[in-house]
């Protein structure tokens, strides 16, 4: 098996899946959902992202297919979940209430998927594929799940670092990008629905 490893197509890949992930805005996120929960399990969180996004890479548009759906109509249904997230952040309110607050359940939803495995990286996933060689984006994904970890590692020391009002301000200012990012998710993907 030849595999023809490409840094620059890595680092690109890399970086679009950084920004779609975007850990780092949704460190308030994983701060209220650690209050919410009491723990999050870092590694099973890490993990279980990582293999979604490596199945979803392999067989994301044979399962979308296979249930009839198509990529855009499965990225406008992401949108709106991002868009509730980001009113939680925006406006201070809970409109996702768990009655489980198990940390085992937490650690999988909504922290790894539809949080960091979400719709707006899957659809990602299934973009890359078309540009850039596989062996490249898995590198890519393996990248983003180490970064990853790291963040849910160590959340609690940079919810220190930061302190109340800077959460707070955090919180808000990647609440409205969040809600930003599932406008345009929904109007990038709807007009390709009723073209």
């Amino acid at each position: 098996m030849n595999f023809d490893f490409n840094f620059k197509e890595i680092f690109t890949a890399f970086m679009v899946l950084f920004a779609v992930i975007d850990i780092i805005g949704n460190i308030p996120i994983i701060i209220d959902l650690r209050k919410k929960v009491g723990h999050i399990q870092s590694e099973k969180a890490s993990i279980i992202a990582g293999v979604i996004l490596t199945v979803f890479l392999f067989l994301g548009q044979s399962i979308l297919s296979l249930i009839g759906l198509d990529v855009n109509s499965f990225a406008v249904a992401g949108s709106f979940i991002l868009f509730f997230i980001a009113l939680e952040m925006i406006l201070g309110v809970t409109l996702y209430k768990e009655e489980d607050t198990n940390p085992l359940t937490a650690s999988v939803f909504p922290l790894a998927f539809p949080l960091i495995a979400g719709p707006g990286s899957l659809t990602t996933l299934l973009s890359l594929r078309a540009e850039f060689s596989l062996e490249n984006i898995i590198v890519a994904v393996i990248m983003n799940v180490v970064v990853i970890y790291i963040v849910l590692k160590t959340s609690k020391r940079i919810e220190r670092f930061l302190g109340v009002n800077g959460i707070s301000i955090i919180r808000k200012v990647f609440g409205v990008i969040l809600l930003a990012i599932a406008v345009k998710l929904f109007a990038d993907n709807i007009k390709i629905l009723f073209a």
